[in-house]
């Protein structure tokens, strides 16, 4: 399978890769700087040079070329409301059109729990982010394309445990970013999976076991 990942050098997009190279695939994805794209060189990974927020979706597609698979998991990572529309809403709008232009149909967008944190009323730049990621989905679900739509919980930088919980509703508590990607990996592997949002958290079910059991009979 040939994947190319928009948020390659992020810390679910840098697991998602050393995953799916594992598994024998070919990896490329996006990266803004010179220093990104030599390190990911040496993993065996092709990094793109471009700036989401600058690079049009022809442009994008011609740096995606012939694949398999898109996988969206960039973001702006709480920069401020003008980075967060840039990348997590018009960015995958962006990658949407960028898939159409190149031919690949199966897109995986990681999103976000639309309760995620709102006990917790952390202020109008994070209820913004929400709206954002939930017009994103909107914008992918509405498509055409093969998606599939991931919502992990709280991200956390631990091992992985190879087991989790995964469904379209689970609770908002907490997920490795290595389980997260081990997931993705087998999502991307599962072709009976499309049309679906599924929501991530941590659990006691073996990810390959937690992937099948989303399966839908047509």
């Amino acid at each position: 399978m040939k994947t190319f990942i928009i948020g390659i050098a992020g810390g679910v997009g840098s697991l998602l890769a050393r995953e799916l190279i594992a598994r024998g695939d070919d990896v490329s994805g996006l990266v803004r700087r010179p220093e990104q794209q030599e390190a990911l060189g040496g993993t065996g990974v092709r990094g793109e040079l471009g700036d989401l927020t600058e690079i049009s979706a022809a442009e994008l597609a011609k740096l995606i070329g012939p694949a398999d698979a898109l996988v969206f998991s960039a973001g702006a990572g709480g920069t401020g409301k003008e980075a967060t529309t840039a990348i997590d809403g018009d960015g995958v709008v962006k990658a949407i059109e960028a898939a159409r232009f190149a031919g690949v149909t199966r897109f995986a967008l990681v999103s976000v729990f639309p309760e995620a944190w709102r006990e917790r009323n952390l202020g109008e730049q994070f209820d913004h982010y929400i709206a954002v990621k939930k017009s994103a989905d909107i914008a992918l679900t509405q498509s055409g394309l093969d998606w599939i739509i991931l919502r992990p919980a709280v991200l956390l930088n631990r091992p992985g445990q190879g087991t989790v919980a995964l469904g379209p509703a689970q609770r908002h508590e907490e997920i490795s970013r290595a389980d997260v990607a081990a997931t993705l990996a087998e999502l991307l592997h599962e072709p009976r999976i499309t049309g679906q949002i599924l929501e991530l958290t941590a659990g006691d079910t073996p990810i390959p076991d937690a992937v099948r059991a989303n399966v839908r009979d047509r």
